[in-house]
């Protein structure tokens, strides 16, 4: 995976270039600078970072205020303690009053582990769903996400970035442009479509050819813009199957797998739908990443067996 490259790095790269380029961009942090990898824009403008320390209140209200006065703010954090300490920050301070804040979700989903459920981001996209007047992005791979971070830095108005916090590998080449919400389709097939957000988007594409050798053909369809979303795109897409299973590192409840069902159910469409995900209920294990997914099926071996039993009608 030499081409392998971690979402914090790739974000830092884009500030960096965006200054050089003339937006006044003020990344914000919470005591966070490790996390978001933040040393190299530190080293070439030691004076554009703002550290508020262990405060996400704190840290989205200043966002909100630089915002207010003609900056470009972006906040750097892990997303468990953006979502869950700044929620009313969040949705007063940015989304209500549509301040030009870009909200970053760092080492989202499981990423971190064995630190379990208090520091795993398993409800984020639900929690931004449910606040109006927030674009949502959850990039698959680094060329995708610093597309992505250049349209969000132009736009003007408030985004949330959902980021991994592992090395991703592209998934895509170079002629691959990101639009605000497209649906990415990476295969085409016949007996059953998988769909993902994020990082899981790469278990799907193992999935995909490990059917692929049992004689199952199976669609890859990645969701990287949940709001906006072209619905009709993909309403269309998914109507070319028997089946649809989505996979996400999050609960089964108001991410991709929610998404998905509302596209199926308000088009009338009759196609079978199985969400996997952390189940309603429950949080993610703490374990290492591996472990985490094969305990809740979200891996590449649980998928491969849940599309089977679908095609094989079981």
């Amino acid at each position: 995976m030499s081409n392998a490259k971690h979402l914090a790095t790739v974000m830092v790269e884009a500030f960096i270039d965006a200054v050089n380029r003339g937006v006044d961009l003020v990344p914000v942090v919470a005591d966070s600078t490790s996390t978001a990898k933040i040393a190299p824009f530190i080293k070439a403008f030691p004076d554009r970072l703002v550290n508020v320390g262990i405060a996400e209140q704190t840290l989205v209200g200043t966002a909100a205020g630089l915002a207010i006065g003609g900056k470009v703010a972006v906040t750097c954090n892990a997303a468990p303690f953006l979502v869950s300490r700044a929620n009313e920050q969040v949705k007063v301070d940015v989304c209500y009053n549509n301040t030009n804040v870009k909200l970053f979700g760092l080492n989202a989903g499981a990423s971190y582990g064995p630190l379990a459920s208090t520091h795993h981001s398993i409800d984020d996209i639900a929690v931004m769903r449910g606040f109006g007047n927030i674009e949502i992005y959850a990039p698959s791979c680094p060329l995708e996400c610093r597309q992505i971070i250049e349209y969000a830095l132009a736009h003007v108005g408030p985004v949330y970035i959902r980021l991994d916090g592992k090395d991703l590998p592209q998934l895509h080449d170079e002629n691959y442009q990101f639009r605000p919400g497209q649906i990415d389709v990476l295969r085409e097939g016949h007996d059953i479509v998988l769909v993902a957000m994020g990082s899981t988007v790469h278990e799907v594409v193992h999935t995909a050819e490990q059917l692929h050798e049992q004689g199952i053909t199976a669609g890859v369809i990645s969701i990287p813009s949940i709001r906006p979303c072209d619905t009709q795109q993909l309403r269309e897409l998914l109507n070319h199957y028997p089946a649809v299973i989505t996979v996400e590192e999050h609960n089964v409840n108001g991410g991709v797998g929610s998404l998905v069902a509302e596209v199926l159910a308000e088009g009338g469409c009759g196609i079978p739908l199985l969400r996997l995900g952390i189940p309603d209920g429950e949080y993610a294990i703490a374990g290492d990443r591996a472990s985490t997914r094969a305990r809740h099926g979200i891996d590449a071996a649980s998928v491969v067996k849940s599309a089977a039993r679908i095609c094989a009608g079981a």
